[in-house]
């Protein structure tokens, strides 16, 4: 057991890698990984499954402590990111598909990757694991509703299609998950040593699936997407933390703010693309799925530089990894 969470630790801090290395690996060999297609919404349930296992009172604390700041972190979020999607889809004048694509992962609720992120940019991993578990909360709700708005005028979207999908995809794992937590109590613990390997294994087999099913079309407008993806989790990363700067919040803080609004779930956003839209439209989320690990990581690296001071944050809650 000890040398299988010693490697599930090791693939979760190289997460990045893995996902470049089989996205890349999927689009040369589609072949390989065209059948994993049916496996995108099971795999996002077992990521976020792994999510409730994680999911503790202690991390909703800060909405007690500083409910201001949590409320500032949840709103920058969901207002930023959806804004610079349409924003930059208005731009590039891009095709239908991409942008319901660009705008849907825009939508998307935070990704808990950002917790590590954050952890290793010695940031506010409190508040960075509160924003994280409300905005996922929030999202079936906030998601739909965000999609509607903004991409009706690309394609025909259903709110209740894609509310129903949410609750399916995110809220039921997510709820077993806290009951198992529940019911197996310390017993659960071992479950959480591999659970870095579970989540990185089925985001990976997720970015493969949707490389795989949209390879042709990647080959043809795959730099665009990728500019559009680099340009969208930088513009969150630049306005979450400017955001943070405006309303005078420490610098763990404004750490904090740039990653999580910066940083999306993308599995999700691939799951509601591809379930009810195109292969095409799940395009963005895969490769904002293989960018923003990537940039994350540098962006915390050079923040972890960051003279602190007396702001410096303790970590007193476990980060999580995922996409």
């Amino acid at each position: 057991m000890r040398a299988l969470a010693a490697l599930s630790r090791f693939v979760g801090n190289t997460f990045a890698y893995w996902v470049l290395l089989f996205a890349v690996l999927a689009f040369m060999q589609p072949q390989w990984f065209i059948g994993l297609k049916t496996w995108i919404v099971p795999l996002l349930g077992l990521v976020m499954f792994g999510m409730g296992l994680t999911l503790r009172l202690d991390d909703f604390a800060e909405l007690s402590r500083h409910p201001w700041r949590v409320l500032l972190g949840v709103v920058a979020h969901f207002v930023i990111m959806p804004a610079v999607a349409w924003g930059l889809c208005q731009l590039f004048h891009l095709p239908a598909e991409i942008a319901v694509g660009v705008i849907l992962v825009g939508c998307c609720p935070s990704g808990t990757s950002s917790n590590v992120m954050t952890w290793l940019a010695r940031g506010d991993l409190a508040l960075s694991v509160a924003v994280a578990a409300v905005t996922t909360l929030l999202a079936p709700l906030l998601t739909p509703a965000l999609i509607w708005l903004l991409a009706s005028a690309w394609l025909p979207v259903s709110f209740m299609d894609m509310f129903w999908s949410i609750l399916q995809f995110v809220m039921l794992p997510i709820i077993l998950g806290v009951v198992a937590q529940r019911v197996l109590g310390a017993r659960v613990g071992l479950a959480l040593e591999v659970l870095p390997l579970v989540s990185v294994v089925s985001i990976v087999m997720i970015v493969c699936a949707v490389v795989a099913a949209s390879q042709a079309k990647i080959a043809e407008s795959g730099l665009l997407i990728m500019a559009v993806v680099i340009l969208h989790n930088s513009f969150g990363f630049v306005l979450g933390y400017f955001t943070g700067k405006l309303f005078k919040l420490p610098l763990a803080q404004r750490k904090a703010l740039s990653l999580e609004v910066g940083m999306q779930n993308s599995g999700l956003g691939a799951a509601l693309a591809s379930a009810h839209f195109s292969p095409l439209a799940a395009v963005p989320s895969a490769l904002f799925s293989v960018w923003h690990n990537i940039s994350g990581a540098l962006l915390a690296t050079w923040f972890r530089k960051l003279n602190d001071g007396p702001e410096a944050i303790t970590p007193t809650v476990t980060p999580r990894q995922d996409g």
